[in-house]
């Protein structure tokens, strides 16, 4: 087993790990990217759709562009890459087994970034009953059978969910010369962006059926019809309105969830809201060393913000594995650090991040996700009872990443009591 060591391991070569990378190689440390697929990029080398960059580059790019900006940023760097690499167990100390057709290696690692991307839920996860044909799969299986692999993966074609693959898709099966017969979301609002419904969806005359969802998958060996129903305020089905779609495809476009195996692996807390880890304000989890950002910690709307917080994840990785070197060469203890936690409050999905260290020591960027649409509501951020910050009114809508920054003026605050931060949307009547 070959023995290697690095100041930083990164696991993930996606936009999440290289720009972490980068990041902890700017600041000094020696740096490796751990990747299973045979090329650096992530699922942006199959999202040829334009849209990416706008606020990190200032640019409209291709998904396939933005990857390669810094791929190459990452070649001229002195950064080690496996790639064909899985790791099969994160254990403790920072303890990497890894696999690829060399062999087995042994890898140490003073801090470790978390950027494993998420993964598509799929039909079991939702327990669609009726048969099971070939023809039912994911929008992000599509999009690769059709970007990468040149393949169709049917002509007549009912998706499911409003997320944003799902509405990209609909689009790009159409100009593809598919037929979208529609797309059906359970939830009474879309859950997607607003750019790609009116881009994706009003423009080509594709139609959206809010709550409404496929109750019955007809056919065998392939798919030959949907049955497709409203369902009302509890999400039970209102059986008077069943209806049965003739269709060859079902694409499920119903959510992404972190890859989260490896984290609990290293024993790492998971935040039931989210399923990705516990972070505090540097996005360290609670196992000491180990940092998490991009979709495995939570899922994003835009790369743009991926790319940010993993610079973050990466920086912040770098010095402790350097501040480690320190407190390990001058034989001296390392410090403890009290924590409080911040949880979501009235209307609010869930926060990133959801420790916060005391006392703070710069300014803290919360970032939340409404539970639903609000038309006029304001963000509350309490500590105990006491109001640490109100923001102004406006609306929130769940497919939006919400951001407040606590500066140090509310978190001084802090030092004087250990009451738990809860973070609200409070709806404002007209």
């Amino acid at each position: 087993m070959k023995q290697l060591d690095y100041d930083v391991v990164v696991i993930g070569g996606g936009p999440a790990g290289m720009a972490a990378a980068l990041k902890a190689n700017e600041k000094g440390a020696t740096v490796a990217i751990i990747e299973r697929n045979d090329e650096l990029g992530g699922i942006l080398n199959q999202c040829i759709h334009s849209g990416f960059g706008l606020s990190y580059f200032k640019a409209e790019l291709t998904g396939p562009e933005y990857a390669e900006r810094f791929i190459n940023r990452v070649k001229d760097a002195d950064i080690e890459v496996y790639l064909n690499t899985m790791v099969i167990d994160l254990g403790p100390k920072r303890q990497i087994i890894a696999s690829n057709q060399a062999g087995m290696l042994d890898i140490s690692a003073g801090a470790i970034v978390l950027a494993m991307g998420c993964r598509e839920r799929t039909r079991g996860a939702i327990k669609i009953p009726g048969s099971r044909p070939a023809g039912v799969l994911t929008a992000g299986l599509a999009q690769r059978y059709i970007n990468i692999e040149n393949r169709k993966p049917g002509q007549r074609i009912v998706i499911l969910g409003s997320g944003d693959i799902g509405l990209i898709m609909a689009r790009r099966l159409t100009l593809e010369g598919m037929q979208v017969l529609g797309v059906y979301e359970l939830m009474p609002y879309a859950n997607g962006l607003y750019r790609n419904i009116k881009n994706c969806l009003d423009d080509f005359d594709i139609p959206l059926h809010l709550s409404t969802t496929v109750t019955n998958i007809i056919g065998y060996p392939h798919l030959e019809a949907v049955e497709v129903a409203k369902v009302d305020e509890n999400f039970g089905v209102i059986d008077e309105t069943r209806e049965v779609i003739p269709c060859d495809t079902l694409l499920l476009s119903i959510g992404l969830i972190p890859e989260n195996e490896l984290t609990q692996k290293a024993g790492i807390s998971l935040n039931p809201r989210t399923n990705g880890p516990l972070v505090d304000e540097e996005l360290a989890t609670d196992q000491p060393g180990i940092y998490a950002c991009g979709n495995v910690l939570h899922v994003h709307d835009l790369v743009d913000n991926v790319t940010l917080e993993a610079e973050q994840a990466g920086t912040a990785a770098a010095v402790y594995a350097l501040e480690q070197k320190a407190v390990v060469s001058e034989n001296r203890p390392a410090e403890n650090q009290a924590t409080i936690t911040i949880s979501p409050g009235e209307n609010v999905g869930y926060t990133v991040p959801a420790m916060l260290t005391i006392p703070p020591q710069k300014p803290i960027r919360v970032l939340f996700r409404v539970r639903k649409p609000l038309d006029q509501a304001v963000v509350v951020i309490y500590a105990g009872t006491e109001i640490l910050y109100q923001g102004k009114v406006q609306a929130y809508k769940p497919s939006v990443m919400e951001a407040v920054a606590l500066h140090p003026e509310e978190l001084n605050r802090l030092n004087e009591s250990d009451e738990p931060i809860t973070v609200s949307v409070r709806e404002v009547k007209k």
